[in-house]
């Protein structure tokens, strides 16, 4: 910056002399537009020398390292999956280019047949994307400091997330004062209606901040966001609040419900096969109308000698408030009496879906009507009484 200074000004003395009739005999005219142009030079290349590269942080050089590490592992794995499809799809005899992935998920229950009752523990074949958690972003510049202002907390998108619900909770909370002020009430036509949803699941929850909460850290953000829900002006956070919940059951399940079929007589029925329970088998058919006739194996409800079990069968039609307006036929063999009638039970909640609305067939959801029992008898173990009984310890 000197030279240039001093350059510029030995330039312009000399222009002053030359305006004035003077020429230098030091500086000739051709060498003062040398020393402009050097001054310049020499600032041009000095200029970037003069600006200092920032360091580095030790931790941004970390997350880095850790980063390329995780981006040459997710191409191997990514590799090795497409190996397997193509594998995969040659066993199968089809085309590797359109193997999409419900053709693996078949072919991997058809080539690996499990009977275990556990999804998770059967054998499967995903892509690294589902299998691997996604990983956070880089949440600090070059120089180490943090992007987000609750970094230090350990768990910035949790406690952020608990900030907001915060916030629309205190829009709310001033929206109802402001209405009571006024003397208006909330709107009792656009009120919230969550029936058939819950909270997001701790899992899923965990997966959508890409963060791991404490059981105590999960508690605190259900009861915010059930305070949020409880708001009579919830639904002006509709948006909001809709983010974390989850239906109770998948919609496309919900849309499987037969339509009902027209037998000789002009009367609508249903008829549900294989229906379950222990090592009973039965097939139930709902007729409607009817006058609540019952009829199992040929006989009436008195073919169940036991109360429990009649209870048992005739509490689908009570719930549904359909007890003396259909007739049910079933026809069951195996097991004893309390799985016979388990199996009619179930069969008859899932034959009255197509006599009911929605909002019914919701109610015999939560109810547990339409849940299928598994449960079955625990066998016995070696050295044991019975199934969980152990034998009378003895000291002699």
């Amino acid at each position: 910056m000197a030279l240039r200074v001093f350059g510029l000004n030995i330039v312009k003395t000399n222009r002053n002399l030359l305006h004035n009739g003077f020429k230098s005999p030091a500086i000739p005219t051709g060498h003062m537009v040398a020393a402009a142009s050097y001054a310049t030079e020499v600032t041009v290349q000095a200029a970037p020398a003069a600006v200092q590269k920032q360091k580095v942080s030790k931790a941004m050089r970390a997350y880095l390292k850790r980063a390329n590490e995780h981006d040459e592992f997710m191409k191997t794995q990514h590799l090795e999956f497409q190996i397997g499809k193509r594998h995969l799809a040659n066993m199968m005899g089809a085309d590797a280019e359109t193997f999409t992935q419900e053709d693996v998920d078949e072919a991997i229950s058809y080539l690996f047949p499990s009977g275990l009752y556990d999804p998770k523990a059967r054998p499967a074949m995903k892509s690294p994307d589902v299998v691997f958690p996604a990983r956070k972003a880089a949440e600090f510049d070059e120089t180490g400091r943090p992007f987000h202002s609750l970094f230090y907390t350990g768990k910035p998108n949790f406690f952020q997330l608990l900030h907001d619900i915060v916030e629309e909770t205190n829009k709310l909370a001033d929206l109802e004062e402001r209405m009571l002020r006024r003397g208006n009430k909330p709107d009792e036509n656009q009120k919230l209606e969550i029936a058939g949803f819950q909270l997001m699941p701790k899992d899923q929850l965990e997966l959508l901040l890409v963060e791991s909460i404490a059981d105590i850290e999960y508690s605190n953000f259900c009861s915010s966001m059930d305070r949020l829900i409880a708001s009579p002006y919830a639904y002006k956070s509709k948006a909001f609040i809709e983010r974390f919940l989850k239906p109770l059951m998948d919609q496309s399940k919900q849309l499987e419900v037969p339509k009902p079929k027209i037998d000789g007589e002009g009367r609508q029925y249903i008829t549900t096969y294989e229906c379950l329970r222990k090592t009973a088998r039965a097939d139930v058919t709902v007729r409607l109308p009817g006058t609540g006739k019952i009829s199992i194996n040929g006989k009436d409800i008195s073919y169940f000698e036991d109360e429990n079990c009649r209870e048992q069968l005739l509490f689908p039609l009570q719930f549904s408030e359909l007890l003396g307006k259909v007739d049910v036929e079933a026809n069951v063999e195996g097991g004893g009496p309390s799985g016979q009638a388990g199996a009619i039970r179930w069969g008859i909640a899932m034959s009255l879906r197509s006599f009911v609305d929605q909002e019914m067939i919701e109610s015999m959801r939560l109810a547990g009507l339409l849940t299928r029992d598994y449960r079955r008898r625990e066998r016995k173990k070696f050295g044991q009484e019975g199934a969980r009984r152990k034998y009378t310890w003895k000291k002699r």
